[in-house]
């Protein structure tokens, strides 16, 4: 299965996942963890500069099907924080939101998810 950790700079971990500026995405076999993939993210409105100053943007409907669609081959996201729509779209689709506690690596977030410690991120928001 394959983890997708939103990621500011292809090495720390985005504390909001539309603003992530890639993915890196770990292909995890039973408890070994593979090398990382890095994705930029040219998906989402606030990586683009698309959200930057626009009030209320949280409350007009917005698309995440772009995003899903770049991750359709992840069974997980981990990220710290992610809004509910984001979240419910994720899941919708098949592909588990789940929220980071602490200061860890992207490896360390993915030996969290793969021993069972990370909550999973519907209805949670720690971005706001």
């Amino acid at each position: 299965m394959k983890v997708a950790v939103a990621s500011v700079d292809g090495v720390s971990i985005s504390h909001h996942f539309g603003r992530s500026q890639c993915f890196i995405v770990f292909d995890v076999q039973g408890t070994e963890i593979g090398a990382p993939e890095v994705r930029p993210n040219t998906y989402t409105a606030h990586a683009r500069g698309e959200c930057d100053g626009a009030q209320g943007h949280h409350d007009q409907p917005h698309s995440h099907a772009s995003i899903v669609a770049a991750l359709q081959d992840c069974s997980a996201v981990l990220c710290y924080g992610m809004g509910w729509r984001a979240a419910e779209d994720l899941s919708r689709n098949g592909i588990k939101p789940f929220v980071i506690d602490g200061v860890v690596s992207p490896q360390e977030a993915v030996q969290q998810f793969v021993n069972g410690r990370l909550k999973p991120a519907s209805g949670f928001c720690g971005c706001h």
